[in-house]
């Protein structure tokens, strides 16, 4: 038996094609939110109507986007991860600023959930972390590529940037000699 039909699992099981790998990232789904999200501490808030939003997954190029954007202030990041998955109703990054805590925790954890993360903070982080991402937040920071072009390159032409960056570091952090 050959390896690859001993990864493969039960035999029965069929190989997905592009498409279906592809179609969770197109798809939206409608998030209940509590009343008592919506106005904590309101002690009518738990009789009252919650509602609903629409999200959308985040992909890992907009994960990447999230994280070249947030990089000098972190806190941007729970808010930018709602305004991209938000599609309905749509908000600018300014009118996310002023929810209140407790609505935009609820918010990212939903927003995970849908994207396929763990739950928790370190959501985002985790998936900047993983090879994929860390490449592309590494040739953003470094050339300041975005997804897409990070994407049209050849698995050679990636070792061979990373490897010039691995070079850089090493030079940046050779200590330096007064003269």
């Amino acid at each position: 038996m050959n390896q690859a039909a001993v990864d493969s699992g039960p035999q029965d099981a069929r190989l997905l094609t592009p498409q279906e790998l592809l179609a969770g990232s197109l798809l939206t789904y409608d998030v209940e939110v509590p009343p008592s999200i919506l106005r904590p501490g309101d002690e009518g808030a738990a009789a009252a109507a919650g509602g609903r939003v629409r999200l959308r997954p985040l992909k890992v190029a907009t994960l990447a986007l999230i994280a070249r954007a947030a990089r000098d202030d972190p806190s941007l990041v729970p808010l930018l991860m709602i305004k991209e998955a938000l599609v309905e109703p749509p908000l600018p990054l300014d009118q996310v600023r002023q929810m209140h805590a407790g609505l935009v925790n609820f918010l990212v954890a939903a927003v995970n959930r849908v994207s396929g993360l763990a739950s928790g903070e370190g959501a985002v982080r985790h998936a900047a972390d993983s090879a994929i991402g860390e490449t592309h937040v590494q040739f953003a920071w470094y050339f300041g590529w975005t997804p897409a072009q990070v994407a049209d390159l050849t698995p050679g032409q990636v070792a061979v940037y990373l490897a010039g960056i691995e070079r850089q570091r090493a030079r940046d952090s050779e200590p330096h000699l007064a003269p």
